[in-house]
């Protein structure tokens, strides 16, 4: 994991809308299923080309009548046509104001198929998601679906589908039920929109290629840690401090909360011979599309001594670099710096896709965002990597989207670490020690999961009592 101050984002390639002459249609509310009620859909998309990786449809739903909505109680469809007579699709919610947890998608085939249309997308609420107020709307509702095979889909020839909406605006070729009755827009011709879903649910498959470990170790030399295909680090070299040493030692493991715990800790005397780093990474690297997930406590402060050091603290993956800016180098990093660093002056957490780089002259070919405000504490960090793009979250919420052209060319290791970029924040000779802390790690291959999907699928294996699986396979 390798960063400067100098960092160059990469010209990513910019996205070819594909112009579809179909304005919006003025939408006639239905009859209403009771005295004042009254509902509107507001469309965007994302993904504006004929053909795409995935469809991007994101919604608002407004509460346009006189009463309170439960949103239990809505349904909005979204038309399309499949691509082939046995094409199955999947649904994901990349981000909701409502909680992705709170939006639930499933697909229909409509009775009477059209040139624009045989299949629709359903997007129901469950019961958390609350209520609408009159005037109220649902906020932002980042939604996806793509072929199950991954296979790119054709977006040309959906009903539903609108390359120029790239902003939020009312959008009739939705439709919108209140208790089965269609308040908004205007299905195919044909095909009643209050008839029920013909597919099961499209949550993502409980099965798939996983790797999930708990940290539920005793000490850094415990035998099962390399059984279960860790390394802790103890060979030379970069990054950080010149004279620094990778300490193995230092990577200790507690209980906390019920949960056993990995604890990384970094201490210097100010100078780079007094300074010990950590790290704890995958022997394999066989890790690429899907999704990855740790929950993270990031400390503002030493666990004693004076404060201020230049530290990262880390979760990443990675591959080697072959050679200067060879274009087949990977990383991806949540980096949290608690005191600065790289030009910055106080806290800042950055997340980084990279393309390549090389370290002399520095050149860096990555897309980054940056978040300028204290992470101390535990948070939960997911990112997703699938055909299309990269995506980071922290606590649930999208931090970041990275455009396709940094994808993983080759397979991945996994790594934690916390390591000093200089010594120049705290010139003190007095020793000083930083903890950075990981509750679990999740892997799961070639599937996009939501951060709710990640905490249900970490409580089903705590649950039952399972503290490590390993059946990514070997690339």
């Amino acid at each position: 994991m390798r960063f400067a101050k100098n960092r160059l984002r990469a010209a990513a390639s910019a996205a070819v809308a594909v112009a579809m002459g179909a304005a919006a249609l003025t939408a006639l509310p239905a009859t209403a299923s009771a005295a004042g009620d009254g509902l509107s859909v507001q469309y965007r998309t994302s993904a504006t080309g004929a053909t795409a990786d995935q469809s991007e449809p994101w919604f608002k739903v407004k509460n346009t009548g006189t009463t309170t909505v439960q949103l239990a109680n809505v349904k909005i469809r979204y038309y399309f046509r499949a691509d082939s007579a046995g094409a199955s699709y999947r649904f994901a919610c990349s981000w909701a104001v409502k909680g992705c947890a709170n939006v639930t998608g499933t697909f229909g085939t409509l009775a009477n198929p059209t040139a624009t249309a045989d299949r629709y997308l359903e997007i129901g609420f469950t019961s958390g998601a609350g209520t609408l107020a009159p005037g109220t709307d649902t906020g932002d509702m980042q939604l996806r679906f793509y072929q199950s095979t991954w296979q790119s889909l054709n977006q040309s020839d959906d009903y539903s589908f609108g390359a120029s909406q790239t902003s939020y605006a009312d959008w009739s070729k939705v439709t919108a039920q209140l208790s089965n009755t269609t308040l908004w827009g205007q299905a195919p011709a044909g095909n009643d929109p209050t008839n029920p879903p013909t597919d099961p649910p499209t949550d993502p498959p409980a099965t798939g290629a996983t790797l999930f470990d708990d940290f539920n170790y005793s000490a850094y030399n415990d035998p099962k840690i390399s059984a279960h295909g860790w390394s802790v680090r103890s060979t030379s070299g970069g990054p950080g401090v010149s004279g620094a040493t990778w300490a193995p030692e230092n990577v200790t493991f507690a209980t906390t909360s019920g949960n056993s715990v990995m604890n990384l800790e970094t201490s210097t005397a100010g100078t780079g011979e007094s300074t010990k780093q950590t790290e704890v990474v995958t022997n394999a690297r066989k890790f690429k599309n899907g999704t990855y997930a740790a929950r993270v406590k990031f400390n503002d402060a030493p666990r004693y001594g004076p404060d201020g050091d230049h530290l990262v603290q880390t979760f990443f993956t990675i591959n080697d670099l072959t050679a200067p800016m060879a274009d087949d180098y990977s990383e991806y990093d949540f980096e949290y710096l608690p005191n600065g660093g790289w030009g910055e002056t106080s806290d800042i957490l950055y997340t980084t896709s990279w393309e390549t780089y090389q370290a002399d002259p520095w050149v860096a070919v990555n897309q980054h965002t940056e978040g300028r405000q204290s992470y101390d504490g535990w948070h939960d960090l997911v990112l997703t990597i699938d055909n299309s793009s990269i995506k980071y979250y922290i606590d649930g919420q999208l931090f970041g989207t990275h455009d396709s052209a940094y994808l993983p060319e080759r397979p991945m290791s996994i790594n934690f670490n916390q390591w000093l970029i200089d010594l120049a924040g705290q010139t003190s000779t007095t020793a000083r020690a930083y903890d950075e802390q990981v509750d679990y790690v999740l892997h799961v291959k070639d599937q996009v999961l939501t951060p709710a999907q990640v905490a249900a699928k970490v409580t089903a294996y705590r649950s039952a009592g399972t503290t490590f699986e390993d059946t990514v396979p070997s690339s």
